[in-house]
């Protein structure tokens, strides 16, 4: 599975408006929901924060991925969001984050969903690429650099 596959430049938002955690979730279902065609924004809203509130989505490595599984949502689905400056999220390590990716999927796609978690937080794991999206100063700088993270993970497993 590629991140790249399911997001595109117009669902990264760089900068952010919000400052606080509810109100980006709030911002990235806005921007995923137009782009997706979902008829129910609210239904999807709720589903994340009910999510978050079971149990931070802020990984550590100043990442945060809030998600969900929701009725409504035809296909996971993925927004990316990188704040002007870093959001408390109740990260697992403490620290703010500096990217957010929001993932819903339908009830359905389990598998997917997870293997999208999965792939998110492994490229997260490399110092390199966190840098890269620290400095990028737009949304076509974030999508390249996933995308150029995902081809070599693809190359070194081969």
């Amino acid at each position: 599975m590629n991140i790249a596959d399911f997001i595109s430049p117009e669902r990264i938002i760089v900068p952010l408006v919000a400052t606080e955690k509810k109100a980006a979730i709030e911002e990235l279902v806005t921007v995923l929901t137009k782009s997706m065609g979902i008829k129910n924004p609210e239904l999807v809203l709720a589903s994340v924060l009910e999510r978050e509130a079971t149990r931070t989505t802020g990984v550590g490595h100043g990442l945060a991925i809030p998600h969900s599984k929701c009725p409504g949502v035809k296909n996971l689905s993925i927004a990316i969001g990188k704040p002007s400056e870093p959001i408390e999220f109740q990260s697992i390590d403490g620290l703010p984050v500096f990217l957010i990716v929001l993932l819903v999927s339908p009830p359905e796609q389990t598998g997917a969903h997870i293997q999208a978690l999965a792939k998110v937080s492994r490229l997260m794991t490399v110092d390199a690429f966190r840098s890269k999206l620290k400095a990028a100063s737009n949304a076509q700088e974030i999508y390249d650099s996933i995308c150029k993270q995902e081809k070599l993970l693809d190359t070194a497993s081969v």
